[in-house]
Order: structure tokens, then C-alpha cells, then sequence
């Protein structure tokens, strides 16, 4: 085992020397440097008995270097290997939904960490729903007085169907103040790694209604921010107050968030007020819309100039692409592989999210010794064995999956330690699918994943141990 080189995710290109190079201080002592000859993703490591040279094509890719040149070093010092490498794809992210259970400053900060470590390069950060409002917004106050917070959450496993709940009785919330929010964008850059937004609209958005009941289809009606889970039916109106709202908002969250991606969600927006509202209605009527449905594709048009005037990009999930939306956004597939096939023939950039493979909320093993879960079953193999780019897609639709993207909803994730737990391993495998791995067999994959999981645990983020 101390022989083991034990890189996740594993190099594209690995020839192991024979000996070792044994200095005092094998990080501190390797030369690097960014240069011209190499491919802006690619990087490569010599070491030698002499010696060990970092090389990268840019400063990200000088970052991977680091990464994987600081698995490499062992009791024994640091194996004489030639590796070459770079990812497969553009997009290797998590999805951090932080709504449905609050989570720290410092906890973001650590799963960043984590990102670093397995060379992933998107945080998506899920800072609105139903169940809360987490981010600042200076013009309208209320959202984080009163949707940042629920008096109290569901107990228990929420059927289909369900009517009758029994609660916690205890309040919960939290929200980031925009100070935190640039500390944990700064920290993320510093790292390579981009943190995409998501204001989730113009569907779950029952905390913001509670905060500002102007906003839905009953402005006379006081309702709370949302204590069970599932699909709220109140979903913004499409006035045109409403639509300045969201833009206004929308302008305030650029100017927290400087990358290129924001996430509109865009996902199960049910159109039922919409169809009993005369005001939703009049505007159907208006805009020569022959069902309800098609507001969404209306409203999400509106508030995404935002984006386009300050040359920002629209992300959303995969429902978007039946609402006319922007060609240019950028789709993420959740709900399977033919959504991503869908998106990618209809001419869109996509990212797969397949829930069947990368929503790291179902369980691992059998429920019955699990901590409770939404549902379904994703051990870590299937993870190992998931597929990035979807069969039957021809060379040219293929090149349109940018990446693949894991997700972590936390309905029934109510800390830290419950997240860690889910997300590890499982990140771990996946992030030789996102990076684009050689695959190699599952045992040797665990193999490899015994020695690497002591690092993750070094960061301060639990796992599940390995079976």
C-alpha cells in the first residue's frame, strides 16, 4: 500500500520511475512555472531523483499541478513519475443548496476547499426557495427580516400526497449578509473556482411572497415562509412591478457575484394561479400566449435582460427549455440523460445534472441503517459508472455538454456534519467522471480512495466510511 500512487482524480497520464526524490521539504523545494507551450488546461509534473518541476499552460493549471503533485507526496517522499494532464471538461461543479437547511460561512469555505482538492471549478449556490431567502438584498429588506427564517420545519420523511405534518418547533434560518458573500466568492477565486448564483424564479418563491405579498397572485393574503418541503403553488405574479422586483434584485446580486454564470432556476413553476389570477390572464391575452404556462417563458425573458446588459449568462434547469427561453443559456439536465439530449440538439450548452446519478440526497445504502433521505438509491459506484455525455448524440451535439454538475438538496440535511456525510465519497468518485479520469476498475478506484480519504477529513468535512 505505501507503493500506492493514490491521485483523485486520477491524471490523464501517469509513468511511474523507479526511487523516490527525498528532500526536507518536497512542496517548498519544487520548481514551477506557467508556460507558453502548453495548452492553458494542461499542466505536467516531472520529478526526478533530483528533483521535481511543476509545469502549466496558466496559472489555473499550475493550480491542478499543485494539487496533484501534493497527493503525490508520501512517507517515502515523492515518486519519480511523468504525469501530463488536463480535464476533459469545462464545467465540474456542486450544487450547495443552503435554503431548506442553513449553512455556515465557514462550512461553504470548507467545501470550497474540497473543490480545490478534487480540481472542480463551480460552486452553484442555491440561495433561494420556498423554505428561505439567503442572500442580502439592500432594496428589499424584508426578504432576510422575515424569508430568511421559518418558525419552525417538518419532522419525518414527506410523503406524496401528504396533508398532515408533525414540526420541530424550533425556528430556523440564516442568510449571508453581501460581506460574506464576497468573502466566500473572493475565497473560491483565489482557487480557481467560480460561484455561480442561483435566484430560483419565477416558481419557488413562496419565502419572498411571505416577506412582500405584492409579489404573488393573492396580495391580500399574509402567508409564511414554507415549512414541508415539495412544490409550492404560490409562484410570483407577472406584473410588471413584480418583474422590476426581480430585476432589481437581479442587479444587486451582480454586483456581489462577478463571474460569468447566473442561475435563474427556472424548474416546477406550476401555473395553476396563473390561470385563476385575471390579472395573469389579461396578460396572457395580451401577449397572444395560448396557456398559462407560457408566462414563464415570458416573465423569465424580462427579468434576464439584467444579465444580458452587463453580459452575463443565463443558467436554468432543464424545464427551461420548454418555455422559449434565451438560446444562449446554459441548460443543466436534471431530471435525465434524454433532458440533456433535448437541450444539447436544441442548440444549448448543457450541463448534465442527472438526478438518477449525481443528487447526492438519496441514499447510499440500505435505508434501513442510513440517515434519513429524500429517496432513491446512489452508491458510490454508480456514481463511479456514471456517463457524462448521454448516448445518441451526434459528434457535433456532444461537443454542446460543457461539464456535469453534483448536487446536494438538504430537505433532510440539518447540519454540517449530515452534508459532509452525503457529499463523501460520492464527490470523490465523481470527480474522475467530471475531470475525465482514465476509468480503471471500481476496486482499484477504492483503492485509491482509502489513502485519499484522510484528506477530506483533514479539511474538517465528515464522510461516510467506506463499506
Amino acid at each position: 500500500m505505501s507503493d500506492l500512487i493514490a491521485i483523485i482524480p486520477a491524471p490523464r497520464e501517469l509513468v511511474r520511475g523507479e526511487g523516490y526524490w527525498t528532500p526536507a521539504d518536497p512542496a517548498g523545494e519544487a520548481v514551477r512555472s506557467v508556460v507558453e507551450n502548453l495548452p492553458d488546461e494542461e499542466y505536467r509534473i516531472d520529478v526526478t531523483r533530483d528533483g521535481a518541476r511543476l509545469s502549466g499552460g496558466s496559472d489555473q493549471a499550475l493550480r491542478h499541478a499543485e494539487q496533484t503533485f501534493a497527493q503525490l507526496i508520501g512517507p517515502n517522499g515523492v515518486p519519480v513519475v511523468n504525469i501530463v494532464d488536463s480535464p476533459r471538461f469545462e464545467w465540474r461543479g456542486l450544487m450547495l443548496d443552503v435554503v431548506r437547511h442553513f449553512m455556515p460561512k465557514e462550512f461553504v469555505l470548507r467545501v470550497i476547499d474540497a473543490l480545490e482538492l478534487h480540481r472542480m471549478n463551480r460552486l452553484h449556490l442555491h440561495l433561494t426557495d420556498d423554505q428561505g431567502w439567503r442572500v442580502q438584498i439592500d432594496a428589499y429588506p424584508r426578504l432576510t427580516e422575515v424569508g430568511a427564517w421559518r418558525p419552525e420545519t417538518m419532522i419525518g420523511k414527506m410523503s406524496h400526497g401528504q396533508t398532515e405534518f408533525t414540526y420541530d418547533g424550533k425556528p430556523h434560518g440564516g442568510f449571508y449578509t453581501k460581506d460574506d458573500l464576497r468573502e466566500i466568492v473572493e475565497y473560491a477565486e483565489q482557487r480557481g473556482i467560480t460561484v455561480v448564483p442561483e435566484i430560483d424564479l419565477p416558481g419557488h418563491m413562496q419565502a419572498a411572497i411571505a416577506a412582500y405579498p405584492e409579489l404573488g397572485n393573492h396580495p391580500g393574503k399574509q402567508i409564511g415562509v414554507r415549512q414541508v418541503w415539495g412544490i409550492s403553488e404560490d409562484v410570483l405574479n407577472v406584473n410588471d412591478s413584480t418583474v422590476e422586483f426581480v430585476r432589481t434584485v437581479l442587479r444587486e446580486v451582480l454586483e456581489i457575484f462577478p463571474g460569468p454564470y447566473i442561475h435563474l432556476g427556472g424548474d416546477e413553476c406550476p401555473a395553476n394561479q396563473w390561470r385563476e389570477s385575471p390579472a395573469a390572464q389579461a396578460k396572457q391575452a395580451e401577449l397572444g400566449l395560448t396557456d398559462a404556462t407560457q408566462l414563464q417563458g415570458w416573465f423569465t425573458a424580462q427579468v434576464s435582460t439584467v444579465l444580458a446588459e452587463d453580459g452575463r449568462r443565463l443558467v436554468g434547469w432543464d424545464e427551461m427549455v420548454e418555455t422559449d427561453c434565451p438560446k444562449d443559456a446554459v441548460i443543466m439536465a436534471w431530471r435525465g440523460a434524454d433532458r440533456g439530449e433535448i437541450a444539447a440538439k436544441a442548440g444549448h450548452d448543457v450541463v448534465m445534472a442527472a438526478h438518477e446519478s449525481v443528487y447526492f440526497d438519496y441514499y447510499q445504502a440500505d435505508p434501513e441503517t442510513e440517515p434519513l433521505a429524500i429517496g432513491h438509491f446512489t452508491p458510490l459506484e454508480k456514481v463511479y459508472d456514471f456517463d457524462v455525455i448521454p448516448a445518441g448524440l451526434t459528434p457535433e451535439e456532444s461537443s454542446r455538454i460543457i461539464g456535469t454538475q453534483c448536487q446536494v438538496w438538504t430537505e433532510y440535511m440539518e447540519d454540517e456534519q449530515h452534508v459532509g456525510y452525503m457529499l463523501f465519497p460520492r464527490m470523490s468518485a465523481f470527480a474522475e467522471r467530471a475531470w475525465g479520469s482514465p476509468k480503471t476498475s471500481y476496486d482499484e478506484f477504492v483503492e485509491r480512495l482509502r489513502v485519499h480519504l484522510p484528506r477530506v477529513t483533514a479539511l474538517g468535512i465528515n464522510h461516510r466510511p467506506l463499506d
